[in-house]
């Protein structure tokens, strides 16, 4: 993912971590789109997402063997049965849409209409979504001003490679 640094104003920052640049925040989200990485309560908003649901244990946001945590025992269960329907995942639009024209939590749908997910964050062809891994590879859309859509989900590189299961 790159780094966030927090340093003092006028930090050389090449000096810091020799042959890094600066980006604008825009650049930040687009990547972490991308990559399917959620950040803060637009994308995980408070008391909704599950951790595995939220790709937490792929960047080791969640500890199996110590406890005691709100949820701990949901989580591990789940994680031990394997069975994870949903996951967020980026998405691409078929054309750019202004993140202001998207509705938070506004519904994906399959071709024939039936429920796939929820949009979580993102603009311009680039997002986040929470969708049934059942529905990644099918032909999806999302209804913005009474307009549909088209999307693509994918399965990002860094995942390990029986997480699509």
């Amino acid at each position: 993912m790159g780094w966030r640094l927090i340093v003092k104003a006028g930090a050389n920052l090449p000096e810091v971590i020799p042959g890094s640049r600066i980006e604008n925040i825009q650049d930040y989200h687009r990547h972490r789109y991308k990559q399917g990485i959620p950040e803060g309560v637009k994308d995980l908003p408070p008391g909704v997402p599950l951790p595995l649901e939220s790709n937490l244990a792929y960047m080791n946001g969640v500890s199996f063997t110590k406890g005691c945590y709100i949820g701990q025992e949901l989580t591990a269960r789940t994680h031990h049965m394997g069975v994870i329907r949903k996951r967020l995942v980026p998405v691409q639009f078929s054309v750019p849409l202004p993140q202001e024209s998207i509705p938070e939590g506004a519904e994906i749908l399959t071709e024939t209409g039936k429920a796939a997910g929820k949009f979580r964050a993102g603009g311009d062809e680039l997002g986040i979504a929470l969708l049934r891994l059942a529905n990644i590879n099918e032909p999806l859309c999302l209804n913005v001003a009474g307009n549909k859509v088209k999307l693509t989900a994918s399965i990002p590189e860094w995942w390990p490679k029986t997480a699509s299961k």
